[in-house]
This record gives structure tokens, C-alpha cells and sequence, in this order.
């Protein structure tokens, strides 16, 4: 909000030709814009929006409102509670197990006091990461972008404070009922906190992902000819600084049944191990996935932002790819898809009895 003219940010990078939005993740918040024209017009409204805040009683309530519709939104999201059910499974203190949302009743105590105090704490040049991705001379850009920074190093040391997080899960399964044409589910490993070489970790659990449960895996062909499954797994390694989880996620009429032959099918590589043929044929596959990325300048800024939050240079992904063995991702493979840390989460149709 441009505190002056009482015009709201968005609209004015919108009358900009500018294409803006904004999100948060469990680990930080994001405003983006992407720009052809007025690119440092845009520049200057956008430094302008996130170095002078300004709140107003009317203006809180309006966003107050917008976030309770988003919240009875996702109140209905099948994915979205299918999600949530899971990580509650997993986790006993840490707050990514509370939707960063927050709920009706929480948003209700925001005022202008709290917004300014989390502002100064916490919206920082220390805590601030700018990233561009496009056609530019990266000197005038930086030169440019110094000239905008107004603000001041915080004389707040912040600590951050996390009740300690047992290695155990909190339980095996959740069940809902909602509105789904198909029960969806979604299988969750906890792993432990982010140590060592995350990026060949990651990396590691990719090719899993695809040797195990891929469209070119034996267990997908197998799942589709007996119709338990019609559209293909989806996986994920997320992690941060404080959690790390593998995530399996599908949809079936016999979800049990699925779940149940994907945990054979790990049982049956882990015991029996990965040939030199899948390993080389997935590395490759999955190198050239990551170089096709970055013809993608969207993909190429999101994924350094997430990167440079977690401590890892972008770049290394492909240096990896180069040192990674079959040896370390049959070690990740055992070390990772531990059956006394593996939780469910289900959503099923409410004409659907539980098996």
C-alpha cells in the first residue's frame, strides 16, 4: 500500500504491465513479479512495498477477510487436509505440522502492533535475498537494486526457539471422509533433521523415486494393468533446517491395497538391491529433467530462492550428478524408508467405509 496516494501495490504493478503475486512456505515468504516493460518502474514500487509497510486498521480487516475465505477454502481442500493429516502424523512439536495459514481464530488477534513488531523483527536486510532471473548486465542490476535498499541492520538478535522434536512419529494413521470422486492417499517416511550433503541426499531419493515407483517401474506398470491405480505416483524429498520427509502420493479405489504394494516394492529393492542398468538409465534421465529446467526462468528463481534457505549453492545439483553412486542411494534407501517411521494419510468419499 503506497502510504501517500492510499493505492494498493498490486494494482499499481499491475498498471505497470507487470505480472506480481506473493506466498509463503513453512520457511519464508516470497514477492515476486515478472516483468518485459518497466522493469525498474516495477522495481522501485516493489522495494517501496516491502521496505515502507503501512497498516491501517481498515486495511487489515480487509486482508483479514480474504484470509478467512482462504482458509474455508482450504478447510475443503481434500489435498489440502490429505497434507496436513500427514504431517501431523509425523511430527510432535514442530510447527510445520500447524497450516501456515492459521486458522479464523488466530487471525482474529492480528492488529497493527503485532504486523509492525513482526515487520521489525523479522524484515530485515540479514534475513533479505533478491533474486533475478532473465536478460539483464548483472552490475547495473546490483548497482540498482543498492541504490533501493533503505533499510537498516536490525540491532535484534532473534532466537529462534523450537521445542525438541522426538524421532518418532506420532502415529501410523488418519482417516477423513470428504468429497472425492476417488480416495486419494499420501505415505510419509520422517527422516531425520538436515545433516551432511543434502543435495546428493536429495538427488539419491529422486532416482529412488523413479526406479521404484516412476511410469517406467515395474511396480507402476503392474499397479496400472490391474487397474489400482490410473494416473501415475508423485513423490517429494521436502526438507528444511529443522524437518526432512519423503512423501508418496496417489489415488485408487483400494488405497490400502496400493499402499501395501508400494511397501513390498521397497522391501524387495532394499533387499534385493538396484541394478547398474536402472541406476544409470534414471541418472541420466532425471540430469537431463534438471538441465531442461533451466530454459525455465520462473523455475530457475524458485529454485535458487529455496536453495539459498537451505544452505545449498543450485549449482552443485549437476556437480552431484557426476559423484553420486549406486552405493549411496542403496545407503539412502535403507537409511530413509523406515516402516517404524512411515505414517498414512487418507481421504476418502463419504459413501466410502473404512476396509
Amino acid at each position: 500500500m503506497n502510504k501517500d496516494l492510499g493505492i494498493n501495490a498490486l494494482d499499481t504493478l499491475t498498471n505497470l504491465g507487470v505480472d506480481a503475486n506473493a506466498y509463503t512456505t513453512n520457511t519464508y515468504t516470497t514477492y515476486l513479479y515478472q516483468a518485459t516493460d518497466n522493469f525498474y518502474e516495477a522495481l522501485d514500487e516493489f522495494m517501496d512495498y516491502v521496505q515502507n509497510p503501512y497498516y491501517t486498521e481498515e486495511n487489515i480487516n480487509k486482508e483479514r477477510g480474504i484470509i478467512e475465505q482462504e482458509i474455508s477454502m482450504y478447510d475443503d481442500d481434500p489435498g489440502q487436509a490429505l497434507y496436513m493429516n500427514l504431517l501431523r502424523l509425523l511430527y510432535h512439536n514442530n510447527p510445520i505440522n500447524i497450516d501456515i495459514a492459521g486458522t479464523k481464530e488466530s487471525i482474529s488477534k492480528i492488529d497493527e502492533k503485532v504486523l509492525y513488531q513482526i515487520y521489525n523483527n523479522f524484515y530485515v536486510p540479514e534475513n533479505m535475498v533478491i533474486v533475478a532471473c532473465g536478460d539483464f548486465e548483472p552490475q547495473e542490476l546490483l548497482e540498482n537494486i543498492k541504490k533501493r535498499i533503505t533499510l537498516n541492520p536490525s540491532n535484534n538478535k532473534i532466537t529462534r526457539v523450537y521445542d525438541e522434536e522426538p524421532d518418532t512419529i506420532v502415529d501410523k494413521k488418519a482417516l477423513r471422509t470428504m468429497e472425492v470422486s476417488i480416495p486419494i492417499f499420501m505415505i510419509g517416511y520422517k527422516d531425520k533433521i538436515p545433516t551432511g550433503n543434502m543435495v546428493k541426499k536429495y538427488l539419491a531419493l529422486d532416482i529412488l523415486g523413479e526406479i521404484i515407483m516412476g511410469k517406467s517401474s515395474k511396480l507402476f506398470k503392474r499397479l496400472y494393468d490391474e487397474k489400482l491405480i490410473t494416473t501415475s505416483l508423485s513423490f517429494d524429498y521436502e526438507y528444511a533446517r529443522t524437518f526432512s520427509h519423503f512423501i508418496i502420493q496417489g489415488a485408487s479405489e483400494e488405497p490400502d491395497k496400493v499402499i501395501e504394494e508400494i511397501k513390498n516394492e521397497i522391501e524387495f529393492f532394499k533387499a534385493r538391491g538396484i541394478s547398474d542398468e536402472d541406476f544409470e538409465r534414471t541418472k541420466k534421465k532425471l540430469y537431463g529433467e534438471y538441465v531442461k529446467d533451466f530454459n525455465d526462468p520462473d523455475i530457475i528463481a524458485s529454485g535458487v530462492l529455496a536453495d539459498y534457505f537451505n544452505d545449498i549453492n543450485t549449482f552443485s545439483f549437476f556437480e552431484e550428478f557426476d559423484c553420486i553412486r549406486k552405493e549411496d542411494v542403496m545407503a539412502v534407501l535403507k537409511e530413509v524408508f523406515d516402516e517404524n517411521k512411515k505414517a498414512v494419510s487418507i481421504v476418502k468419499g463419504n459413501d466410502i467405509e473404512e476396509e
